[in-house]
């Protein structure tokens, strides 16, 4: 095979929330060609959100031929295949067939969705327990962590609890159904099963170790009694390569080569931070002090904040720290929103106006956030700045509970200064006030990692809301930091595409690959003065709404009794 050139490239494969995405990579990191294929997405009840493994994996295959199609590769150019994807988790029998997670009974669904929130009581319970090993968690587990999913299916399903052989998160089962290696990720279980990455290996060819005790103290000593088999019995870290490459049936149905390397996976937000966090700036590649000023933050469904160092840093609220689970050899703090581009769509399309304005989108071919930064463009000359037509709106956005730094899942939102009228100018209003408490969020986020000994004053962005001006706008002016769009802005598919290319080989680690492949695209800047001064005052707000839901919520307790 020739080794240079165009006939080279690396593919980088992302099972997101709602489409399986795929894209094809020279080893400069350009995207050659990409291909998106849906997710069928089942919600039988609140907070329950389910999807089919087998579907998944289809939607996977899909996606890559058309990469490659659009690339104009073919297969045998493939150097290696890296996955990455939401951690939800997957559910397998004894001959990996599905097994239902879902109240419907039906096998298909045996995906609880990452954003599920049936286990709220089990994160409880284990919150209570203060157990050591959620000193790596933040202090609290998320009921959208797996240990809690995983007592609700005790509890709840014994029978799916019974037949389950396998317990994935999805990444883990993508790179199983590639290879036949039952192999799990030190990112993955790091980060969402409290496997203790930084501790003495206890199984040959691992990395760390599973926490007896913590298993044990939950009510789910069985998966230890067993060995870990269900849970993984050998964690890699990332850069690997898994089993032999490529299964030959993955393969026909990848429409790739037999053997071809196969990375050990990622969570689609970690990948995300590998696509961007190696990207010169001013000339010089970043030094691993350099990792205590930048921060990913990848925006989509929810959004996600990380930063790299090298010590462990114990932040309350902030999940981690977390060893080498981005960045082999670093400790990962992460932030994080569980609703944000989900919340600004609830806003604009529960709106009285939601539906005529989705009507205008599609007659005059633009997007409905086109027509509402439109709108609020024109509103402008209202207001000293832009930002200012919100003086007298604000919103808390925990619509979905709070992942950080509150740590509180049945928080909710709050909305102050609507008045007596729903035209789609207060809609576009109302879309700018969210819009900025999102950043008031982030701003809360990293202001609270800057406590414990972060300087974080640069943010790598990307995701769906780097294609909203004022979404970038409001995050640049609210935070204070400036923001670095990526020269690649699908940075998921690329950071994939980086595991692909260490585990074949042609970079020597993660962060030889990142400093290669990351590269910047535009740079914004924050506008200080007023609109600072505004948003000083607009933060006090933000914070208060918290304080006072809790005092309502106290107030309402005590007429209980």
């Amino acid at each position: 095979m020739t080794q240079t050139g165009a006939e080279r490239c690396y593919l980088g494969v992302d099972a997101g929330t709602g489409s399986a995405r795929a894209g094809v990579f020279d080893s400069s990191g350009k995207m050659l060609g990409q291909c998106i294929k849906d997710i069928t997405t089942w919600q039988p009840e609140s907070d329950f959100v389910e999807q089919s493994s087998a579907d998944i994996w289809e939607a996977c295959c899909q996606a890559v031929k058309g990469a490659l199609g659009s690339a104009g590769m073919r297969a045998e150019h493939v150097r290696g295949i890296g996955f990455a994807a939401t951690c939800s988790l997957v559910v397998l029998g004894g001959r990996d067939e599905p097994v239902t997670v879902s109240p419907t009974g039906k096998d298909n669904q045996n995906v609880i969705v990452w954003m599920n929130h049936r286990a709220i009581d089990q994160a409880r319970r284990i919150n209570a327990t203060g157990h050591k090993a959620l000193d790596y968690v933040g202090g609290k587990i998320s009921p959208e962590m797996q240990s809690p999913k995983l007592l609700w299916l005790k509890e709840n399903m014994p029978e799916t609890w019974k037949r389950a052989e396998r317990f994935f998160d999805l990444a883990d089962f993508l790179t199983y159904r590639a290879t036949g290696d039952d192999g799990r990720s030190l990112c993955t279980t790091v980060c969402k099963w409290t496997y203790l990455g930084h501790a003495e290996a206890t199984v040959p060819g691992s990395t760390g170790r599973w926490d007896d005790s913590y298993w044990q103290r939950i009510g789910l000593g069985e998966l230890v009694g067993e060995g870990h088999k269900r849970l993984g019995r050998t964690v890699r870290p990332l850069g690997e390569p898994l089993g032999r490459g490529l299964a030959t049936r993955a393969a026909a149905e990848l429409g790739l080569v037999a053997g071809i390397p196969v990375g050990v996976s990622a969570i689609d937000a970690h990948a995300g931070g590998i696509g961007l966090l190696g990207a010169q700036l001013d000339g010089h590649p970043p030094s691993i002090e350099d990792m205590d000023g930048r921060l990913a933050l990848i925006m989509g469904t929810s959004s996600c904040h990380m930063a790299n160092t090298r010590e462990a840093r114990h932040i309350p609220g902030v999940w981690g720290p977390y060893f080498s689970a981005m960045i082999p050899g670093m400790w990962l703090n992460e932030g994080g929103q569980s609703a944000t581009g989900s919340l600004v769509d609830h806003i604009i399309f529960s709106h009285a106006r939601g539906t005529e304005l989705r009507a205008e989108a599609k007659i005059s071919g633009k997007t409905v956030y086109e027509l509402l930064n439109a709108c609020l463009e024109a509103l402008g000359g209202q207001a000293e700045f832009p930002a200012a037509l919100t003086r007298d709106l604000h919103v808390l956005p925990y619509f979905h509970g709070n992942r950080s730094p509150r740590a509180n899942p049945t928080l909710r939102g709050i909305v102050s200064g609507l008045k007596l009228s729903d035209t789609i100018d207060d809609l576009a209003l109302l879309y700018l006030a969210v819009i900025q408490a999102i950043a008031h969020g982030t701003r809360h986020i990293i202001s609270t990692m800057n406590e414990y000994g972060y300087h974080i004053n640069t943010i790598f962005a990307c995701g769906g809301g780097t294609k909203n001006s004022v979404f970038l706008r409001e995050h640049a002016d609210i935070t204070g930091c400036r923001i670095i769009l990526p020269r690649e802005p699908e940075t998921v598919l690329l950071g994939s595409a980086i595991l692909a290319a260490v585990a074949s080989g042609s970079f020597k680690s993660v962060m030889g690959g990142m400093l290669v492949m990351d590269s910047v695209g535009e740079v914004i800047e924050p506008t200080g003065g007023d609109v600072r001064r505004f948003h000083d005052a607009k933060h006090q707000v933000f914070l208060q709404m918290h304080d006072d839901l809790l005092k309502y919520r106290s107030v309402m307790d005590s007429g209980r009794k």
